[in-house]
């Protein structure tokens, strides 16, 4: 159930992240969709059009959604997740018509939807999805658009939007939308373990909490620093004041064996982890759902996954 002027949407997610599998049937093309995490999210003052100027670090990871484009006579959507929206109110389905109106007539693609990222977690699912269709469109209907005309459609669509154009590690400013890449950071990689409770949150709504939030005791919103790079989230304190459970939960993380750094990506409500090891974040994520909820849902995976190629 979805309540827009809410902080939270309770989801029926999936206990366990995966990787999807999805072949190719005949006529079919497949595009992935990664998520993202924020390594480091400032937040510098509101802007004249109700936004806020921020200094985000953010970088891909090697958990995706999947987009399969069949051409068709009309652009439709469908989706294997129960209750996710088809209509026009979907990011798929803005994108679509973003890149139409580029285009001056229909993208006529049948696309499904195969959503491995939870909704409302604070990965990018939604703007991932809406690059890659504007991406497969641009490809599938050879029109060259340039990385200039796909970047103001994404713009468009969303702050979060033009950075899954590319994904590399990038320093996002702006309201987002400026895209820099960080070419020192482009060989760095990490194992990861995500966990996400049983409700998502708003991204407008933790950011009017921002200004009226205070600091829980026992929870530590300082920087945390791994490979020189430094980790922080200044809507942290904004979160945590309405679902403490998450600051508990981070907590909870950084003390255990292998954790180097343990942060909320973006506006939450997924928490993630950097561990040494894979072993290490498998083993996060058992302990997670025995000692603190069972119905978490967890990944583990590589943030920056062509860092350690």
């Amino acid at each position: 159930m979805v309540d827009a002027g809410a902080l939270f949407v309770y989801t029926r997610g999936m206990t366990t992240g995966t990787k999807a599998t999805r072949k190719a049937k005949k006529g079919e093309t497949i595009f992935k969709a990664p998520a993202k995490v924020n390594l480091s999210l400032k937040v510098q003052g509101k802007r004249e059009d109700g936004y806020h100027d921020v200094d985000i670090l953010m970088a891909g990871l090697d958990l995706e959604d999947e987009l399969v484009f069949h051409n068709s006579r009309t652009t439709t959507l469908v989706c294997d997740t129960p209750g996710m929206p088809t209509d026009e109110s979907n990011l798929v389905m803005k994108a679509a018509r973003e890149f139409e109106k580029a285009y001056g007539r229909l993208s006529k693609q049948h696309i499904t939807l195969i959503k491995n990222i939870p909704h409302g977690a604070g990965l990018g699912g939604g703007s991932a999805d809406a690059a890659v269709t504007l991406k497969a469109c641009n490809e599938l209907l050879g029109t060259n658009y340039t990385d200039e005309e796909l970047h103001a459609m994404a713009t468009a669509l969303g702050s979060d939007v033009p950075f899954f154009l590319n994904p590399v590690i990038s320093r996002c400013t702006g309201r987002g939308e400026i895209v820099t890449p960080v070419p020192e950071l482009a060989g760095w990689s990490s194992p990861i373990v995500l966990l996400k409770p049983q409700f998502a949150v708003s991204t407008p709504s933790a950011y009017k909490l921002l200004h009226g939030a205070h600091r829980i005791k026992g929870v530590n919103y300082n920087a945390q620093v791994v490979d020189d790079i430094k980790l922080v989230n200044e809507l942290e304190r904004a979160v945590f004041t309405k679902f403490p459970v998450l600051g508990f939960t981070k907590m909870w993380m950084l003390g255990q064996p292998g954790v180097r750094a343990a942060l909320m990506s973006g506006s939450g409500s997924t928490l993630f982890a950097l561990t040494e090891t894979m072993e290490q974040a498998h083993a996060v994520a058992e302990a997670a759902k025995a000692e603190i909820d069972p119905t978490l849902w967890s990944y583990c995976g590589y943030v920056n996954p062509q860092g350690k190629q």
